[in-house]
């Protein structure tokens, strides 16, 4: 099920992180001290591997989708976004 602006707001810390999943590999980190990330978690070359999209509020739920929709056409040319962000 897909997130709502209204869920990743009203997202609470609990003692553990917490992956609140959008869909397609986007899924909100809530830290147990209340910060939530934005990541993207994908495989490359048969590894694992997980994007920091960003921190919200500073990058929005559309923003979010925005930055995986991206990522995702650069893993199907066969570029990894990870490497990618550091060039």
């Amino acid at each position: 099920m897909s997130l709502t602006d209204t869920k990743v707001k009203n997202a609470k810390p609990s003692e553990k992180a917490v992956k609140l999943t959008d869909g397609f590999g986007l899924y909100l980190l809530v830290h147990p001290n209340g910060s939530k990330y934005w990541q993207l978690g994908y495989r490359f070359e048969g590894k694992q591997k997980v994007f920091s999209i960003g921190v919200y509020p500073a990058v929005s739920l559309a923003d979010a989708r925005q930055r995986r929709d991206e990522a995702k056409k650069l893993l199907a040319a066969g570029i990894d976004p990870s490497a990618k962000k550091t060039s």
